[in-house]
């Protein structure tokens, strides 16, 4: 079975053209069509429904497909690192959008000044904790526990702190361990009982049926907060500089210490290793907060 014809099946289902296809692989539209014609004759199933103006996936065609993109994107970043004979001066960083604008990116200079002959390229397009970009050189996530398969450091624990804006603050009212007041809960999608789990340990009890507001990204929580619209529980060693700028406020001492850990990560046989180490060593010195 050709590769080739997997990759135009592929990109075809992705356009919904053969036309297109065959623009996006230096081919002749009919080529492309001969090409999935074989492949289907090799299948035994019919992969596209064919309309006078529209192209569209069959059933087997969706599983096929589904099946087929992880596989083809692994191959892809395989056939990268092969394919880069001389030593690297760009460094791939994968880094959760939190982390890398609060501690990161505000260094960052100082490192590149450091090492001028290395560029960096940061990705921050994806915040889900317990994942990896295989892609990259490098990761600073957070895990519950570190990835058996990578090199893991630990570079400290997430603690959760109660802040919100001045007024909010201002307003606040607490009788026999119990919040009184208007206390609205800004809520971030992936930790939904991080303020249950905080009541609990803290031993500060929430005002019943309080108002929520859901967010899906820690920076919008940062906003909500110093917008006035509630209490919210970011990570204590990602916003200093916004309680620093009187921003955001503690609203509370206590902290909720959570069993996930930012970890730095990385292949042991990425063929980049000198300037990983270069960056790892960096990273620790930097950010390596806990013993």
């Amino acid at each position: 079975m050709s590769m080739r014809a997997l990759r135009a099946f592929c990109i075809a289902a992705e356009h919904g053209s053969f036309r297109l296809a065959a623009e996006n692989l230096y081919l002749t539209a009919s080529a492309v069509s001969h090409q999935i014609k074989q492949l289907e004759s090799t299948l035994g199933e019919r992969l596209f429904i064919r309309q006078p103006r529209a192209l569209k996936l069959s059933e087997a065609g969706k599983a096929l497909v589904s099946d087929l993109r992880p596989i083809l994107a692994d191959l892809d970043v395989i056939v990268e690192r092969h394919s880069r004979q001389e030593a690297r001066s760009e460094l791939r960083l994968s880094v959760q959008p939190f982390f890398a604008s609060e501690l990161l990116v505000p260094r960052l200079s100082a490192f590149l000044d450091a090492n001028t002959y290395m560029s960096v390229t940061v990705d921050t397009a994806d915040d889900e904790s317990e994942r990896y970009d295989r892609s990259a050189d490098v990761s600073i996530r957070l895990f519950s526990a570190p990835p058996a398969t990578q090199i893991c450091d630990r570079l400290f624990a997430l603690r959760l702190l109660p802040v919100g804006a001045p007024d909010f603050y201002d307003s606040i009212k607490v009788v026999a361990g119990r919040i009184t007041s208007d206390f609205p809960l800004i809520v971030h999608d992936a930790r939904p009982k991080a303020w249950q789990h905080w009541q609990k340990s803290a031993g500060i009890s929430l005002p019943r049926n309080t108002k929520t507001i859901r967010l899906n990204s820690m920076t919008s929580v940062a906003r909500a907060a110093e917008q006035g619209l509630g209490a919210a529980l970011m990570p204590a060693q990602l916003c200093n500089s916004w309680i620093e700028s009187g921003a955001l406020t503690p609203l509370f001492e206590h902290e909720l210490e959570s069993r996930e850990a930012y970890y730095l990560t990385y292949d042991a046989n990425n063929s980049n290793a000198d300037r990983i180490h270069t960056f790892r060593t960096w990273v620790l010195q930097e950010f390596a907060l806990d013993p």
